[in-house]
C-alpha cells in the first residue's frame, strides 16, 4: 500500500483586504499526496494555486483545516519539503555552489559534507564546471537549475515547484522538463513525491501522474484526474491530446458561467476579463474563419497561448454572447458570426448592444454619466465605487478595460490628461 506523505484536511484560507473585507481564497480543500506521485495543480489565474503550495510548505498558515506530513500536523515550516520558485530566487552575490549550499544552512553537517553534497547535486543537474559562476553569468535555464539544485540538496521527501518553467523560453523549458523527469523516473533523486503548480495543461499531462483542477473565487477542487500513460509521453498521441482536451473542457465548463437574464437584471458589479476590445475582435474573426465549432485546446495551441492568457479571451467572448462553450469546444453564436462579417461601424453597434445587455457594470457607468448635466465625471469617482467591490489595484484594472470597451463601442470617451470620463454625443442624447 502506498504511503500517504501529505494530507490536506478541509483547508480554507481567508484574507482581510482593504475595502473588500474578509475574502476567501481557498475553501474546503481536501487532497492526499502519496509516495511515488508526481502531482500537478491546475486552475485559472488567481485561483489560489500558489497559496495552496505555500500552505503545504508551511510558509502560509491556513485559516481553517490542517496539513499533515507523514500523518502528523505540521507546525511552522514543513521539514519534509524543498521548494522551487518561478523567479529562481537566487542571491546574486553568491556563486552557484554557495546558492546550492544554502539549502543545507540549517543542517547540522560539517562543511566538508555540505560541500560534497552540493557538488554532487550540481553535477546531477548538469552544472558541473559552473560552481564558481554568479547568477548574472548564467542563462535563465541554468539559474533555474541552481534553484532546483538548492531544493534537492536538502534531500526532501516532497519537492514543491511553483510554475518552475514559466519564466523560460520554450526550448529551454522543454530541455529542463526532460532532465527533471529523467531524475525522477529513474530514481536518481531521493525525493518521494513532486507537487507542481502550473498554468499549462499540456505540461501537467506530459509530466504528472495526477492533475488536480481548482476552480476560482474561491478555489475548490473540482476534479482529480489520474494520468496513467507511461513515460516518455508522445504529445501527438491521441490519448495525450484527448486528456488535455478533457481538462480544458473541465476548466472552461466551470470557469465560464451561463449568462442568466436574472443575473443581468440584478445589476451586480462583477469583474470582467481584462481583454482589450481589439484582441477580442481579432479572436472572434479567427474563430469565424475556422468555420464550425473548434477544439479549445487545439485553438490555444495554434495561437501559442497558455491557459492564463487564453481563458480570459474565451470568457470575454462568452460574456458578451459572441461565443458558446460546450465540452471543450467553442462555437460562435449568430451574433458572433454577424459581428465577424460586419463592417467596422456595424461591429461597433453590435458591440455596444451586447455590452449594454450583458455587462451591468457598463450600464451603471453610462447611467451615472447621463445623470450629470454635463455628462462628465472624474475617473476617481468610479475608482472609489469599484474599490468597494474589487479592492484598490483591481479597481484600476477594471475601469481601464471598461473604458477600452466603452470607447470601442463609442458609448463613452475618456480624457486621459484630465482623467475624466464623458459620454459620446449620441449616448448622451438617449437621456434627453
Amino acid at each position: 500500500m502506498e504511503k500517504n506523505l501529505i494530507e490536506l484536511k478541509k483547508i480554507s484560507k481567508r484574507y482581510d483586504l482593504p475595502s473588500q473585507g474578509n475574502v476567501t481564497v481557498l475553501d474546503d480543500i481536501n487532497i492526499n499526496i502519496n509516495e511515488g506521485e508526481f502531482v500537478s495543480i491546475l486552475g485559472p489565474s488567481g485561483s489560489g494555486k500558489s497559496t495552496l503550495l505555500r500552505i503545504i510548505a508551511g510558509l502560509v498558515s491556513p485559516s481553517q483545516g490542517s496539513v499533515l506530513y507523514n500523518g502528523k500536523p505540521i507546525v511552522g515550516t514543513n521539514p519534509g519539503v524543498g521548494m522551487v520558485f518561478q523567479s529562481f530566487a537566487l542571491f546574486p552575490w553568491l556563486t552557484v555552489i554557495e546558492n546550492v549550499k544554502l539549502g543545507l544552512e540549517n543542517k547540522s553537517l560539517r562543511e566538508e559534507e555540505k560541500m560534497r553534497k552540493a557538488l554532487s547535486v550540481i553535477d546531477m543537474i548538469g552544472l558541473d564546471g559552473f560552481e564558481g559562476a554568479y547568477p548574472k553569468e548564467l542563462s535563465g535555464g541554468m539559474r533555474q537549475r541552481v534553484g532546483i539544485g538548492r531544493a534537492l540538496v536538502m534531500e526532501p521527501d516532497i519537492l514543491l515547484m511553483d510554475e518552475p518553467f514559466s519564466a523560460l523560453d520554450v526550448l529551454t523549458a522543454e530541455n529542463l522538463k526532460r532532465d527533471l523527469l529523467e531524475l525522477w523516473t529513474e530514481k536518481k533523486i531521493p525525493t518521494k513525491s513532486i507537487i507542481m503548480v502550473t498554468h499549462s495543461i499540456e505540461e501537467a499531462v506530459y509530466m504528472s501522474d495526477r492533475a488536480i483542477v481548482l476552480s476560482r473565487d474561491p478555489a475548490r477542487v473540482i476534479s482529480d484526474i489520474p494520468i496513467t500513460m507511461p513515460h516518455w509521453r508522445d504529445k501527438q498521441e491521441p490519448k495525450f491530446t484527448s486528456l488535455v482536451d478533457r481538462i480544458y473542457s473541465i476548466l472552461t465548463k466551470r470557469e465560464i458561467k451561463t449568462i442568466e437574464v436574472e443575473e443581468v437584471q440584478k445589476k451586480k458589479l462583477e469583474k470582467v476579463q481584462e481583454v482589450p476590445a481589439g484582441a477580442l475582435t481579432g479572436f472572434i474573426e479567427l474563430v469565424d474563419d475556422l468555420g464550425k465549432k473548434f477544439d479549445l485546446y487545439k485553438l490555444a495551441d495554434q495561437l501559442s497561448l497558455n491557459l492564463e492568457d487564453f481563458l480570459p479571451i474565451v470568457e470575454a467572448a462568452h460574456l458578451l454572447q459572441f461565443a458558446t462553450i460546450h465540452q471543450g469546444d467553442i462555437d460562435l453564436t449568430e451574433i458572433g458570426h454577424q459581428f465577424a462579417d460586419a463592417s467596422v461601424l456595424e461591429r461597433k453597434i453590435l458591440f455596444k448592444e451586447q455590452l449594454m445587455k450583458y455587462v451591468p457594470i457598463m450600464e451603471k457607468i453610462v447611467w451615472i454619466l447621463q445623470s450629470k448635466s454635463n455628462n462628465k465625471m472624474e475617473r476617481e469617482f468610479f475608482v472609489e465605487i469599484f474599490e468597494k467591490h474589487f479592492g484598490a489595484e483591481e479597481a484600476e484594472h477594471q475601469l481601464d478595460i471598461l473604458i477600452d470597451w466603452g470607447r470601442y463601442a463609442e458609448l463613452i470617451s475618456y480624457d486621459e490628461k484630465a482623467e475624466v470620463l464623458y459620454l459620446e454625443s449620441e449616448t448622451a442624447a438617449i437621456n434627453e
